[in-house]
Parts: structure tokens; sequence; C-alpha cells
């Protein structure tokens, strides 16, 4: 298939806040760097980064600051001087983990040991999740669209209400599902005729047209159908796409991948995963109908896999795979020379010695001081060399860190991809230490 760009549209980049927030002023350098690219949309997962007031204020993160007022209106001043539309992504049925953990909110989950599905029979559920938004628009004056997220909605059906209703003749959690996001999709239309709707198409994908049609949702909402794999199915995508044409949902958008969605704990992107994904929308923008208006493409960042996991690959790294990603929208294809400066700029990385670890100081030799000194004094001598060379690199960047994120999220990524490394250095160099030192005098 011939290599053509991106069709005109849309170009959101995603800036998943769950976690690692940036500072405002670093995000106001993306934003700079982001309008160089051909960026003219940010999707803005804010979670507990919104300055959620009144009953709310509960949403607000604790270990660290949420943005201002001033901050977010800050940031949407500098996506408009950049021609960019700012778009928040505000979760309305699953993915509600940063609300329902409270206490005073767990009574409106589908069940209790869920922490992310909200309770589709309760209207309590619905003023929560409109008071939120209320919030978000409000603070948002230019405001033309919302993403309304509603993917992954686990446990759906499971709850005591729902079991009930599901009892009664023809009710499918298809319908459920349908039934709560046209609700709010209404509600949103009542309170703001000319907003725009997005949603995640993942809970849709394997509903038939029929339902599709009786679904209420039908000149509502945009689908978002997201994809972030590198083998994505470019038959089954443009089918999927022509469905919800076909069931009245003209609108619709694309969702790939820059980083965060290779595995929960990924500390550096893998950028060719990521452009192969990449090519693989280029190949689906191609095939579909004139009848499908694709509206855009949202290169989503994640940062969590939820709000309860560890973090994902921070920004900064991930820089190169979006740069890459990026281009290859803009031109349909990527060359051999760009790809290897952009894989330049992820840096090298240290060899690991641990088989000489393994062969000469094992558990077993280290209980028995079975040791060879020459051979452990060279694994003390490079585990010190790695500690001092490490330790110089964690003091810079912790330094470089903390201009760009919270102190909490620094301390978070250095216990969870800094320690791992360090300590199990730390103990091979003491343990040897104490091995020699042993021997030396003959215990």
């Amino acid at each position: 298939m011939e290599s053509l760009p991106w069709p005109k549209g849309q170009k959101l980049v995603h800036l998943d806040l769950k976690g690692a927030p940036p500072r405002v002023e670093y995000l106001h350098k993306l934003i700079d760097l982001f309008s160089q690219l051909g960026v003219n949309g940010l999707l803005v997962e804010y979670e507990d980064m919104f300055p959620y007031e009144g009953e709310l204020k509960l949403l607000q993160a604790t270990t660290h600051s949420s943005y201002s007022r001033e901050e977010v209106l800050s940031l949407q001043e500098a996506a408009k001087s950049k021609g960019m539309e700012v778009i928040p992504l505000i979760q309305t049925f699953g993915h509600m983990e940063f609300v329902l953990k409270h206490r005073t909110m767990c009574h409106l989950r589908e069940v209790a040991h869920c922490v992310g599905t909200l309770n589709p029979h309760k209207e309590d559920g619905v003023k929560l999740v409109m008071e939120m938004l209320r919030q978000v628009v409000e603070l948002h004056p230019d405001l033309h669209t919302l993403h309304i997220g509603a993917d992954e909605v686990y446990m759906l059906g499971e709850g005591e209400e729902s079991k009930l209703w599901l009892a009664s003749p023809g009710q499918t959690v298809e319908q459920l599902f349908l039934i709560h996001v046209a609700k709010v999709a209404k509600a949103i239309k009542e309170a703001w005729p000319q907003m725009h709707i997005i949603m995640w198409d993942d809970m849709m994908r394997g509903m038939s047209q029929d339902t599709l049609n009786d679904s209420g949702l039908i000149r509502l909402v945009e689908p978002m159908l997201w994809d972030y794999t590198p083998n994505l199915d470019v038959e089954k995508t443009v089918s999927l796409l022509e469905k919800y044409c076909s069931a009245g949902m003209v609108d619709v958008w694309a969702a790939s991948s820059f980083k965060g969605s290779t595995s929960v704990h990924t500390c550096v992107p893998n950028t060719h995963r990521h452009v192969e994904n990449h090519r693989q929308w280029l190949k689906v923008a191609a095939s579909v109908s004139a009848t499908v208006k694709l509206k855009g493409i949202a290169l989503t960042g994640w940062q969590r896999y939820d709000h309860l996991s560890v973090l994902c690959e921070l920004i900064p790294v991930a820089l190169p795979s979006l740069v890459t990603c990026l281009q290859l929208l803009t031109d349909g294809q990527f060359n051999a020379d760009t790809q290897r400066k952009v894989t330049e700029k992820l840096g090298p990385i240290l060899p690991c010695h641990i088989q000489f670890v393994r062969g000469w100081f094992s558990p077993y030799h280290q209980h028995r001081k079975m040791v060879s000194p020459l051979i452990t004094m060279q694994i003390h001598r490079q585990a010190s060399t790695y500690l001092t060379v490490l330790q110089q690199k964690v003091e810079a960047v912790r330094e470089e860190m903390v201009h760009f994120y919270p102190d909490s999220t620094v301390q978070e990524w250095f216990e969870e991809h800094v320690s791992p490394v360090l300590i199990p250095l730390q103990r091979i160099r003491d343990d040897i230490t104490v091995c020699l030192t042993g021997m030396e005098s003959g215990h």
C-alpha cells in the first residue's frame, strides 16, 4: 500500500496527568515544541490535578498540589497562542478510581471491590459526574469539545442493582452501558448545546449494528477508536469505523500511542513499537471509505495504566518517540537516517556483568566463603564503578527532574526505577567486602 500522510484533521497529543504531572512551566515548553511538530490540539486528562472546589475538593491530589485555577487558565492561553485546542478528558463511568477511592464516594461503586466503575443506577452518580464536568467547563471559557472517557468499564453488571435489572427479559449489559452514557451525553447537550462529545469506543466494539442504531447515542457522541499495538489489524479497524458510521456516528477519531502502552512499568519507550503502530494507522486512514469522517488522531501518552498503578515512561524520555511518530504522520514515511538520529537521543545503556556474579559469587559461594578472590575483586571493582557512575547520573537526573515534576513524582520514579538498580549493586559490593574480609581473617 502506498504511503500517504495523515489526512487533514486534528493531531492531538494526550497529556495524562494521573501521574508525574509536569510543572506548568515545563508544560509551556512542551506546547512550544508540539506546535513545531504540527500538533493542533491537547487532550488533557486532568484526573486529580484539576482544582475541584466545594464538595469535590477532596478529589484534588494529596501527594502534591493540584494545578491552581490560574495555572489551568495559563495552560489554555499557551495552547491558544499556538493555535491548539484544549480538550479535557473527564472519566464518567469507568476508570474513576481517583473519585471512588474516597470513603465518602465508595457507595457509588458498581461493586465494592472495584474502585474504578460507577454504579449506573444511582442518580447521585450522574449528579457527581455532571458537577465534575460543570467545574471543568466553567474553567475552560473557550471550550468546544469534551471527552467523557467511558472505556474499560470493568465489572459492569456485577453489582446487586445491576443483577436485578438484568434479570428482566431482554435487558443486557450492553444496554446498561449505553443507557448511562446516553444519560450523561444528553445532560451535557442540555447544559451546553454546542458541545462536541468524544468517547472511547472499546465498550461498543462487540455491539451489533441494531444495538448501536438503538443506542440513543446517534448524533450525540463521536467514538474514538483506540489501538496501540504495532500489529494493529487494519481490515478489522476499518470495518469498525465504518460500522460506527453506518450506525449514524459519522464523526470518528483514531487514537494511537507514543508511550505508556507497552507494559505497566515500562521505563523507556520502545520507539520502534510505537512507530509501527502509527504505520498501521496510516494504512487505516488510507483505507476507510469517503463516508467516514475521520476528524483526527490522538497520540496517547499514558502515565499510569490506572490511578493506582505505577508510573510508566516519563514525558522527557518519550519525546524522541513522539517526534518520530508525528513526523511519520506528516510525511507518510520515515527514513533510516531520521530514525537513527532519534534513536541516538535515547542514550547508551550500561552493560551488565550479571554472569560473573552468578558464576563466581552465588549465594552458595558466599555462604561457604568458596570464592575466587581474583574474580570477586573484579566484580567488586565493576560494581563500585557502576555505582559511582550511576550515583552521579542519579543526582544529575534528580536536579533536572525537580524542574519538571513535583517532589513526590521524583521520589516515586526513583523508588520504582533507580533503587531496584542501585540496591543490588550496593549489596553485591558490600557482600564481597564482607566475604573477602572474612577470608583474610580466617573466619
